[in-house]
């Protein structure tokens, strides 16, 4: 039966306490119930819950470490078969991916032992309309699933809670000083609290309700409503779709930081990747990226993917390189490629193949920054800068494309460099500059994807 919004049980006195208006209610079902019932319509999963329904279970083929054993740091190549539902994960070259993470298992049964759920209960989530007209009402996610899946798919555990889902959290508090401090981090007054030890600490609902306020108790429903929903990630496809059409490969860094506490927090994603083996599968969906390769061949491509920011760049390359060896070469605009990181010995990801693509003569020009391999550290923009006359004439005479990924400082540093250049080779002012690049922009030819 499915459990009634607006009342609950309290573990102290038996007596029933009053609980926040809830959108959903829940159904539970018996084994049989589940395996017959039809899944929610997409129609009734909201608009941001969408890519539940059009991702697919797809088996990793191929993974291995890029950086050096001697770099304490991770970044993994890793391919994708989606050879077996080429309907919905047909890509172009260097769209994103999106993968579906998953909270790990000790989490999951962690955060069932202290709100007392039966991970193997099946359930439906159904409006709880009082019109009985359900078409007015969306669902955060499709059943009908086991609470572990909903746990383990749906719920974000482990990203830090926003301030209003403290508030709302609050009242399902049985102790006074759990309610309080919730509420106290959630008002003005505890912002700096709440990014002391919420934000910095690296704590998601689950270490809120299974280590510092323990006296939480929630129905199911009305968890799915207060529970951030776990977010796809996004990584810019590191393949081409003409070499590789029926595998999809990704670039990732893993992350890792120590938390206050001594433990090591470890990014949802990353983490969840890095753990995965060969033939083990991960849920996944394209989405359209903003890199498209000039129509024209013979226009140059200008790239700068220092780091991971090199996955899209390894995409272009492999497309140029495929349409060059179709064409015989001919009339094949050049591609530069600026790349950095540590040093050439520790993180220099996919030299091998770099080097491969500058000896067939796809790759016109490499420039490396190697940041630490001098006293003064030194970036992409810095090897651009030196760059002035040659870069403005391929920009203003040869049409090129620029394309940017990585971190938002650099890509930020990267932009400025260029106004600089077209500022001073194209003779104007730094307004004009800006629209400039602003009106390559519009056009196309300038694309950035960054991350913070």
């Amino acid at each position: 039966k499915s459990v009634v919004a607006g009342a609950a049980k309290g573990k102290d006195n038996g007596l029933t306490t009053s609980l926040p208006p809830c959108p959903y209610r829940v159904e539970y079902l018996k084994t049989d119930e589940a395996t017959k019932g039809t899944n929610t319509s997409e129609s009734l999963l909201q608009t941001s819950s969408k890519h539940y329904a059009q991702s697919a279970d797809c088996p990793v083929v191929a993974r291995r470490e890029l950086r050096d054993p001697s770099d304490p740091g991770s970044t993994i190549h890793m391919e994708i078969d989606v050879s077996q539902h080429m309907n919905t994960l047909k890509y172009q070259t260097a769209d994103n991916l999106g993968i579906l993470p998953k909270n790990n298992a000790a989490t999951v049964e962690a955060v069932a032992k202290a709100l007392n759920y039966d991970l193997d209960r099946h359930f439906n989530l159904l409006p709880n309309n009082n019109d009985g007209d359900d078409s007015k009402h969306t669902l955060p996610f499709p059943t009908p699933c086991t609470v572990r899946t909903c746990l383990e798919r749906y719920c974000d555990l482990s990203g830090p809670p926003r301030r209003s889902d403290l508030k709302q959290l609050a009242p399902y508090a049985k102790n006074d000083l759990d309610r309080q401090a919730l509420l106290r981090m959630s008002s003005k007054e505890g912002k700096a609290e709440y990014k002391e030890k919420i934000v910095e600490g690296h704590v998601g609902i689950a270490e809120i309700i299974t280590k510092f306020c323990t006296s939480i108790e929630i129905p199911l429903e009305h968890f799915a409503m207060v529970c951030p929903r776990l977010q796809p990630r996004y990584y810019t496809i590191s393949s081409s779709s003409s070499v590789y059409p029926t595998t999809i490969h990704i670039t990732l860094a893993v992350l890792e930081t120590e938390k206050k506490d001594g433990k090591v927090f470890k990014g949802l994603c990353s983490g969840h990747l890095a753990d995965t083996k060969n033939g083990d599968m991960v849920r996944v969906f394209v989405r359209d990226s903003t890199f498209r390769l000039p129509k024209q061949v013979e226009r140059p491509i200008v790239m700068f993917g220092p780091g991971t920011g090199i996955a899209p760049m390894r995409a272009v390359l492999q497309e140029r390189s495929y349409v060059r060896k179709e064409a015989g070469g001919q009339n094949h605009g050049p591609n530069v490629l600026y790349f950095g990181c540590k040093s050439r010995s520790m993180d220099y990801i996919y030299r091998d193949e770099l080097e491969a693509f500058s000896d067939e003569g796809t790759l016109t020009e490499l420039h490396l920054a190697f940041s630490r391999e001098q006293e003064e550290k030194v970036y992409v923009q810095h090897l651009l800068a030196k760059r002035a006359e040659e870069t403005w004439e391929l920009i203003h005479e040869k049409k090129a494309s620029i394309f940017v990924c990585g971190a938002v400082r650099m890509g930020a540093d990267v932009d400025h460099a260029l106004q600089d250049i077209i500022s001073k080779q194209g003779d104007m002012t730094r307004e004009k500059a800006k629209a400039y690049l602003d009106k390559m922009q519009v056009a196309g030819r300038f694309v950035q994807e960054l991350w913070s």
